[in-house]
């Protein structure tokens, strides 16, 4: 007779979350998104669980030393309808020096899961700062090594 192999499947609550620091100066944009995104999911867990919250909490400082390959930070744009007949075009690098820790942000909202209650929470579990300072102290971040240093 063959054992039977059992599959555990995680509960709300039932994860222990973790804190993570992340230094994103000289790290790509789109590697360091894709991983933050992974950890905010809780795929790197073993027991990961697509319905349930799993991940972990992510502190990003220094985002606005985040860097991009190529001419992407002049030739791609973020564009949206305010009411008016035309969108609003502005370019990443526009984007970087007006609002520098909404790069980061909408880097990774694009890769979780869309449109969904379980989304919404995983990003609120995203923390984007500008610079080296973060009020979490008190959680004791683990320092974590997210995304690859841009080659110079």
């Amino acid at each position: 007779m063959l054992a039977q192999q059992k599959t555990t499947v995680a509960k709300v609550g039932h994860v222990d979350q973790k804190w993570y620091v992340v230094d994103a100066t000289d790290c790509t944009l789109g590697r360091l998104a894709s991983q933050i995104a992974m950890v905010l999911m809780g795929k790197h867990r073993p027991q990961y669980t697509p319905h349930v919250d799993t991940g972990d909490f992510v502190v990003v400082i220094n985002a606005d030393k985040v860097v991009m390959s190529g001419r992407k930070l002049q030739q791609r744009h973020y564009t949206w309808y305010n009411g008016y007949h035309r969108q609003k075009v502005e370019s990443y690098a526009e984007r970087l020096e007006r609002k520098p820790t909404d790069l980061v942000h909408q880097a990774v909202k694009r890769m979780l899961p869309k449109k969904n209650t379980l989304a919404r929470h995983m990003l609120g579990k995203l923390k984007v700062y500008a610079g080296s300072d973060h009020p979490h102290q008190a959680q004791k971040p683990i320092p974590a090594s997210f995304g690859y240093q841009a080659e110079k």
